[in-house]
């Protein structure tokens, strides 16, 4: 289905918030926009406020509008804490349910299953919660390059956090390695 502008494209978000009788915050329309046009950019709003919401918003309202029906990781979030990995990932899948798509979502922590492990050596989940260390991990895999070359975003959570430390230094290597393949798409190097 051809998307006449980018409000064609939040429509569905849009529709998800109506359903559940809320308002988007101007700070989620601007981050919703602004990904539409393709910029970075840091978002900083008081906890509770639906940064998450703001932050995953374009990537599944844009699958939603477009029927988009390919498999494969499309949004990596990096958290700095395992424990925040779970609501992430349960505010994920309440969007990801509201906007009827037939998306998976998971985590890959070092709490993850060796099952679960096993599983994202070929396949990873549309959405994947992760931390930095297993992040590079992941990239380090045989096939690393190709299952995350297709994200479509990256949200680095609580970046504040990682500023200064090794864990900082591993995301921004991650993410510009990441730029680096989507750039390249599929040529070797």
């Amino acid at each position: 289905m051809p998307l006449n502008s980018v409000s064609d494209v939040h429509s569905p978000v849009q529709a998800w918030f109506e359903e559940r009788q809320w308002q988007p915050q101007a700070f989620q329309l601007d981050v919703w926009a602004a990904c539409g046009r393709g910029e970075d950019g840091l978002l900083q709003a008081p906890t509770g406020s639906g940064k998450t919401y703001a932050a995953m918003g374009h990537v599944l309202s844009k699958a939603s509008a477009t029927h988009d029906k390919t498999r494969g990781v499309k949004l990596i979030w990096v958290a700095p804490l395992r424990a925040l990995s779970a609501d992430i990932a349960e505010a994920a899948r309440d969007m990801v349910h509201g906007l009827g798509l037939d998306w998976e979502v998971g985590t890959r922590t070092g709490d993850t299953s060796a099952k679960d492990k096993a599983r994202q050596r070929t396949a990873l989940p549309d959405i994947l919660i992760t931390t930095s260390e297993s992040l590079h991990i992941l990239i380090a895999q045989k096939g690393g390059a190709e299952r995350l070359s297709k994200a479509q975003m990256v949200v680095v959570d609580e970046w504040h956090e990682l500023l200064g430390s090794k864990r900082g230094v591993q995301v921004e290597l991650a993410v510009s390695w990441l730029r680096h393949k989507a750039k390249l798409g599929n040529r070797k190097t």
